[in-house]
């Protein structure tokens, strides 16, 4: 599709209206730049190239494992967490899974969990259209990380106030890190992950702090290629007709989300993916970890008959944001599964 070839696109039971998005199609091309995350984004990376210089020069082996540790776990948080609990309600998790869980995504902080959902749910309404916050069709820089650094334009903006978040602002556990995120997530981002290495092993006060940033741009850039590569580089099995693919190499650095034609296709699915849990997606070990223990419940996912069924109608392109999505309809559910249901 053309970057001006669109004309209207069904978002819920309302169609954004055709002169509407063509207007604001064409005014989404004026970048207007965002600065202070301009700003921030050039401090992490400069940051992040000194650190990288100094894994090779002075940094601890402790250090090096220790930041690999934080974003191994941390990944968790993005996409145990923030992604599939809470953006799509594709399973359930009792009060000590979700501290957890929002601890872990802190330390990968890439926004507060409910602005994060709120652009997800947003993303997927619109997936690759003017109202996607970042849409593909408009290349791969701008699919990455473009759209971080500009202000969004009016049609996202409308299109995400939109979404319903209520949910979200119900739940205690993103509640304290909204209300908390000027001290909290500086605390478990920044303060915890340099102090821990100088106290117990020795570690220089610089070599802790830029590994961490180093650690932390690193990981940032791993879940934009889903953004950006996951719906550019691919194969589309379940859907011809979207963007988002099949990439294995997202899958193995983002721990398990690159299966990303299945995931629009089937956006409620505690797997992301047709498959059980394995070297490309130990998220889906981790949510099957904590389903074992009662931690973890109602597991949503699709059986064999229903991804047939799905896969044969490939002209179909699904815009539900998850689960609970009033879009849903039975057709869409009726295969469903749901693992491990609480009684």
């Amino acid at each position: 599709m053309g970057l001006y070839d669109f004309e209207s696109h069904k978002s819920g039971t309302e169609e954004i209206d055709k002169k509407y998005v063509f207007k604001d199609m064409v005014d989404d091309r004026k970048f207007i730049p965002a600065w202070g995350l301009i700003i921030y984004l050039l401090f992490v990376h400069i940051g992040s190239f000194y650190g990288l210089y100094l894994t090779f020069t002075s940094a601890l082996f402790y250090t090096i494992i220790f930041s690999l540790v934080c974003d191994a776990f941390g990944s968790f948080g993005v996409t145990a967490g923030a992604h599939r609990l809470w953006a799509h309600k594709a399973y359930k998790a009792t009060q000590p899974l979700r501290i957890i869980l929002m601890i872990l995504n802190t330390l990968l902080y890439q926004g507060t969990i409910i602005h994060w959902v709120r652009d997800h749910r947003t993303h997927h309404k619109n997936t690759d259209t003017p109202a996607d916050p970042h849409n593909a069709n408009y290349g791969f820089m701008y699919s990455h990380i473009g759209w971080l650094i500009r202000k969004k334009s009016p049609i996202v903006v409308k299109e995400g106030a939109k979404i319903d978040l209520s949910d979200l602002y119900e739940d205690p556990v993103l509640k304290f890190q909204e209300k908390y995120r000027t001290t909290f997530v500086p605390f478990v981002g920044i303060v915890l992950p340099t102090i821990i290495p100088i106290y117990f092993w020795g570690e220089s006060l610089n070599n802790a702090f830029f590994l961490n940033i180093l650690r932390y741009t690193i990981s940032l850039h791993f879940t934009l290629c889903i953004n950006s590569l996951a719906h550019l580089i691919g194969g589309k099995p379940y859907d011809q007709k979207i963007l988002p693919r099949e990439n294995r190499f997202c899958s193995f650095i983002t721990s398990g989300e690159g299966f990303h034609n299945y995931h629009h296709t089937f956006p409620w699915d505690y797997k992301a993916a047709e498959h059980s849990g394995h070297i490309l997606n130990p998220t889906t070990t981790f949510i099957d970890f904590f389903a074992k223990i009662g931690w973890a419940y109602d597991l949503k996912t699709t059986s064999q008959e229903m991804i047939k069924k799905r896969t044969a109608r490939t002209g179909y392109a699904n815009h539900i944001w998850g689960w609970d999505d009033k879009d849903l309809t039975k057709d869409d559910t009726e295969g469903a599964i749901i693992k491990n249901k609480k009684i």
